[in-house]
């Protein structure tokens, strides 16, 4: 038998491409997929405390300046613990102070001076005096209610508490007491200030009744609205102002948004404390049961 012929092996398949997969959409990452987050941080604090001097001041007792004089006469101890400047504590700390610090702080001094214009309620400026010069013996109005003598060391460490104008005149408070200042003019001090002011209208006519409410809210000053303000006519030609802040020479500031000119200005109280009779140029003690 002839041989059969061979036959060659069939040809193999091709392989089969793979199909490209449609491109998926945005998928949503699991929470277990998902990256650890940082957590956020706790603010920062000083396990140490507060500053000693804050931390009286913050609760009323004395000034920063008076806490740190206590403190370096040794008057000040922290849980029985006596105190030294710059210690911390923390706020609820028990703090006791020295019979002695009162007594000092109560023989500390507030004056209430009649000021007149040409004066600056602080540190001497272009040539103008303080007004704590006429803090003197000579100046002291002979009708005090507080029949206090004069002493040359109540004029020393004398701090204005709050502004009054160059061109301004009233009643202005300087005093040795940091809680009087604080009182005055810290930062939360809701305490009234009351000014007489002699305006004329710069437009035709008389002031509308609309910038009249515009005086008593509605203003602003350096991109900051003005806190309401009571202001109303005293009589033809002057306005009554009584403030619960006091930006620099806000009042005439605000008049001048207005069309009124200021042509004298006059505080006249602070507080439930009144300029009354005393002259200008001279100055009175506040006494003990007057309160601002």
């Amino acid at each position: 038998m002839a041989p059969q012929p061979r036959r060659a092996p069939p040809p193999s398949p091709a392989p089969s491409r793979p199909a490209t997969p449609a491109p998926a959409g945005p998928r949503r990452v699991t929470a277990a997929e998902a990256p650890a987050r940082t957590p956020a941080r706790p603010p920062e604090t000083n396990p140490d405390g507060v500053r000693l001097s804050k931390l009286l001041a913050d609760r009323g007792v004395a000034s920063r300046r008076e806490a740190d004089d206590w403190i370096a006469a040794g008057w000040v101890s922290v849980n029985g613990q006596m105190a030294v400047l710059g210690q911390r504590a923390q706020p609820n700390a028990r703090i006791d102070i020295d019979p002695a610090a009162r007594n000092q702080q109560a023989q500390r001094v507030t004056i209430l001076v009649h000021k007149p214009i040409g004066y600056v309620s602080g540190q001497a400026e272009d040539g103008y005096e303080p007004a704590v010069v006429l803090v003197n013996a000579a100046n002291h109005w002979e009708e005090d209610p507080v029949r206090r003598p004069f002493h040359p060391g109540h004029a020393r460490g004398l701090a204005p508490a709050g502004r009054l104008d160059i061109d301004s005149t009233g009643l202005l408070v300087l005093t040795q007491d940091g809680r009087v200042a604080k009182h005055l003019i810290g930062e939360d001090s809701m305490v009234e200030k009351e000014y007489l002011v002699r305006v004329a209208y710069e437009g035709e006519g008389s002031l509308p009744e609309e910038d009249l409410r515009r005086l008593q809210h509605g203003l602003m000053l350096d991109d900051k609205l003005l806190k309401p303000a009571k202001v109303s006519w005293a009589n033809e030609d002057q306005l009554r102002f009584v403030l619960r802040e006091g930006r620099k020479r806000q009042i005439r500031r605000m008049c001048e948004l207005v069309g009124l000119k200021v042509l004298a200005l006059k505080r006249v109280r602070i507080g439930s404390v009144v300029l009354g009779k005393l002259p200008v140029g001279q100055w009175r003690y506040l006494g003990e049961h007057e309160r601002f």
